[in-house]
């Protein structure tokens, strides 16, 4: 089973991933976390990226493409990925599919977490000071934020119309989104 979890930075894309993939043993896809890596191990690529996160900005669709297929295409992999934060644009939506439909796979549901700003605001404060990521800064979140709305809107609209899209309040508790969440999988 694939799955896409969607939503803004902060809604809890990640916390859901995880469980997933517990309860699926799936892999969790999160570009975050691959671009994160490449900064780390100071890749070039990680050199491209560092000032464009850290400046609020989304990742260039060719590098984070570039990324992602590699993830798609790992057998091991194959019908068991839970993708958290891509696709982010039109581009990458189109992208993801082909690289599917090239691999022999499909999206089987789609989960959108819908929260506000000021929930998204209040969660990001609290992870930063639990998990001192670096690109939880005040005004990096807020410009996140707003890019998110602007550039993900029409992804939202193309899955919104798809038969597994699923909306789930995200600015409920944990569990709740859990819960809601598992009440869509039949495993």
């Amino acid at each position: 089973m694939n799955i896409i979890l969607f939503g803004p930075p902060g809604a809890g894309k990640g916390t859901q991933a995880k469980h997933l993939v517990k309860k699926l043993n799936n892999f969790q896809i999160s570009t975050g976390d691959i671009l994160r890596e490449e900064i780390k191990n100071n890749t070039e690529i990680g050199k491209k990226i560092i000032d464009v996160m850290n400046d609020g900005r989304f990742v260039n669709d060719d590098i984070v493409n570039q990324l992602l297929e590699k993830q798609v295409f790992d057998p091991q992999k194959k019908n068991k990925l839970i993708f958290d934060g891509y696709p982010r644009s039109i581009n990458q939506a189109k992208n993801l599919d082909l690289l599917l439909d090239s691999s022999n796979q499909k999206i089987d549901l789609v989960f959108f977490l819908n929260v506000n700003k000021e929930t998204i605001i209040k969660r990001i404060q609290k992870r930063k000071i639990l998990e001192k990521r670096l690109d939880d800064e005040m005004d990096t979140i807020l410009k996140r934020y707003e890019t998110y709305m602007e550039t993900t809107k029409p992804v939202l609209d193309f899955y919104s119309k798809n038969s597994n899209f699923h909306e789930i309040d995200g600015s409920n508790e944990i569990e709740q989104i859990t819960n809601k969440i598992d009440s869509f999988i039949n495993v």
